[in-house]
């Protein structure tokens, strides 16, 4: 993997998404409580603002069937929303995601009330520590940064329903776009860790995406008809060494870095309330990522779209962790080129990124700095930014490569990991 490589060589997609397990059938609903929020999840000690006061999540010991989901969400229902009268409660399916699956459950026409049942897909827990996703969730949300979250269950969570639309790559390179989208990264990076230096989860990550490969499936990736696309085993491990020891010696900051930033995991809004342009679809809050089990995105947003209000919001928080700064910019710069029909002429060029990172380096040192402009940002910093960027996007590119390839071994989804 030489250095002068640019994040263009295809991967192993997967519409990534939300968070995924084994789990069918249904125990009693035995309620409990789940770990407290507020603290980072790497670190001792309560995270700023997101400690002391903020209450346990409700665990429901309910167990959703992940190929029959509704029987499950509509009984969750009966636990979180016991004052539904059970034959007025709606449900939407969402079937774009390929890592999970997602339902909306609600009485009001315009969904105002929906609560979303996210059932892990089989064998996601080799990819997700779910007691660390649950404890992210928790501290974003105590930053403004996610959405309400109702309760865990035995193989899924509940949470609020986020209206507006789930981004696609028009959108992500539109500068009126993709400048809130670098100011609110810039918000969840500036989650400190209350003085701790967590370590960056990028490298236990990948050691452990390769293992899974090389133990459970060696005998795959050994197969000729893969051998035209697949990398040795020990080029792999070679890749990594490098990338370890490449990537590790610039100097990029570790902050909490959502990870999976594909373009549908990131949800558009121009009001507070709901989404408000005509024809428009209320999105769900969680990413089903990979594309997501979000419904589909719209044409382009339109000039009516853009008023005062206006925000995104990131959802899917299951890869969420302390990280490099530059990989989790790198990994979304990599998502403009789509997931289900990839096209890397669609990275942005120098030009869209200096744009981009102009923006969040404004933001992030005003964050962090109390720089209140842009004369706080040099050229140098920004060109450093760019490098350091385009140099962990290779990270991102082998990371869900491997991801590829064990997703396709165990996923239930109807979905061509190796494409």
């Amino acid at each position: 993997m030489a250095s002068q490589r640019r994040a263009a060589p295809p991967r192993g997609r997967r519409p990534r998404g939300s968070p995924r397990h084994m789990g069918r059938g249904s125990g009693s609903a035995e309620l409990g409580m789940a770990v407290p929020p507020g603290r980072c999840p790497d670190c001792p000690g309560p995270e700023p603002g997101g400690g002391g006061g903020t209450p346990a999540v409700l665990h429901l010991g309910i167990a959703v069937d992940e190929g029959d989901v509704l029987p499950g969400a509509l009984r969750l229902m009966r636990e979180l929303r016991p004052a539904w009268e059970p034959e007025k409660v709606k449900t939407k399916l969402f079937t774009d995601g390929i890592t999970n699956k997602l339902v909306a459950c609600y009485t009001d026409e315009g969904m105002a009330d929906a609560v979303l049942v996210r059932v892990y897909g089989r064998k996601t827990e080799l990819f997700v520590d779910r007691e660390t996703e649950l404890r992210n969730f928790q501290v974003l949300h105590a930053h403004g940064c996610a959405p309400d979250l109702y309760c865990a269950f035995q193989n899924g969570l509940c949470y609020q329903f986020l209206p507006g639309i789930a981004l696609g790559p028009d959108h992500v390179r539109d500068p009126h776009i993709f400048r809130l989208v670098a100011q609110e990264m810039a918000r969840v990076h500036a989650i400190h860790a209350n003085g701790s230096l967590p370590k960056p989860i990028l490298w236990q990550k990948l050691h452990k995406y390769l293992t899974l490969v090389k133990t459970d499936l060696s005998p795959k990736v050994s197969n000729p008809s893969l051998q035209q696309d697949v990398p040795s085993l020990e080029m792999l491990e070679q890749e990594l060494a490098w990338m370890k020891e490449t990537l590790s010696q610039l100097g990029s900051p570790i902050v909490l870095c959502h990870n999976d930033l594909l373009c549908k995991n990131i949800i558009y809004d121009r009001t507070q309330g709901s989404w408000q342009q005509e024809g428009s679809v209320p999105r769900s809050a969680s990413r089903g990522g990979e594309g997501g089990d979000s419904p589909p995105s719209p044409a382009p947003l339109t000039a009516p779209a853009f008023a005062s209000a206006e925000h995104v919001r990131f959802i899917d928080y299951e890869y969420t962790g302390y990280n490099y700064q530059a990989f989790d910019i790198g990994n979304h710069f990599n998502e403009f080129a789509g997931v289900k029909e990839v096209d890397y002429r669609l990275y942005p060029s120098k030009e869209t990124q200096l744009q981009w990172l102009r923006s969040y380096l404004q933001a992030y040192k005003q964050l962090t700095q109390g720089d209140r402009g842009g004369s706080g940002v040099s050229e140098e910093e920004l060109e450093a930014l760019y490098v350091q960027v385009n140099k962990f996007s290779l990270a991102s590119h082998f990371l869900w490569a491997c991801w590829g390839l064990i997703q396709d071994k165990y996923s239930t989804i109807d979905f061509n990991f190796l494409r």
